[in-house]
């Protein structure tokens, strides 16, 4: 697939509503799961899921509410909610312990399903992850906080606004085509609600009722920060990487809150890397 034709061709009915997916690279080679935030889509994943489906299976989603997955009013895309779908895609893939790698609220996400729902994973990858409070800038608040109102913006202006707050995820800023790319679903008839109710369903409850528990974890960890990150401070990695037993810190120099588009080839090494790195057995668990 190219950047213009990447296609989630096959469809999953989850309790959030449908979501689009796909899935690259051999049959049988080592599973890998891309889980990404918000208010992204699987599409930012591109070049690392074909860059990692030389040697893995690699699984692309859009989470309920967004790309091209189900947009829809009522649905429940908060935290909780894609916690629960990504259990239910596990299981759907009959994935039992694959690798995960999960950027922004991805990383909440992926941390839910293993904390809270039993999911099990090989190893975890963390993307600049919202997964210490506090979180949310003062934009982000009063987006969610008057969803109704910015829901009935002219489309014009609805769209200048979340191509600005899209654009200032990078620090050295998106081609024009790639934030084409990222703005469009957010941009329908169903996409500009969709675009405020994602933000408004999503609030700090859903990291403080995981992060006491963060030292549990008992599987190999990356985390992976952007230096030039401005929607959430390097200082959250180091502060992540505290609380999690074992795990590795790697610093991406040039690259923002987007990872994936500043510094596709860093983050790429960083995860092939650690992916072929053997697990190392817990202490507490044995071998």
């Amino acid at each position: 697939m190219s950047d213009e034709t990447w296609v989630l061709d096959r469809t999953f009915n989850s309790s959030a509503g449908e979501v689009r997916w796909a899935v690259l690279g051999p049959a049988g080679a080592p599973p890998v799961v891309l889980v990404h935030g918000t208010p992204f889509s699987s599409y930012v994943w591109r070049g690392v899921a074909r860059a990692l489906a030389q040697e893995h299976r690699v699984f692309v989603w859009d989470l309920p509410g967004y790309g091209d997955s189900a947009q829809f009013e009522g649905q429940d895309v908060s935290l909780g909610s894609q916690a629960r779908v990504l259990t239910e895609l596990l299981g759907h893939w009959q994935l039992t312990e694959p690798a995960v790698a999960a950027h922004d609220f991805g990383g909440c996400v992926a941390l839910r399903a293993q904390l809270l729902h039993g999911a099990r994973y090989r190893c975890l990858a963390l993307v600049d992850p919202v997964a210490l409070a506090p979180w949310g800038s003062p934009a982000y608040r009063l987006l969610g906080g008057h969803a109704e109102v910015f829901g009935q913006l002219p489309p014009a202006l609805h769209r200048a606004l979340v191509r600005e707050y899209v654009s200032s995820a990078s620090g050295p800023g998106l081609p024009p085509a790639v934030l084409d790319r990222l703005v469009a679903p957010w941009c329908t008839e169903a996409g500009q609600p969709a675009f405020y109710r994602q933000i408004s369903q999503n609030d700090q409850r859903f990291t403080d009722e995981i992060q006491h528990r963060y030292g549990e974890i008992d599987v190999p960890v990356l985390i992976c920060w952007g230096a030039e990150d401005t929607w959430i401070p390097v200082a959250r990695g180091h502060a992540l990487a505290a609380l999690v037993p074992g795990s590795e810190l790697r610093i991406i120099d040039g690259a923002g809150h987007l990872v994936q588009e500043d510094a596709p080839a860093e983050l790429t090494a960083a995860l092939t890397r650690f992916l072929r790195t053997p697990p190392v057995p817990d202490p507490r668990t044995g071998p």
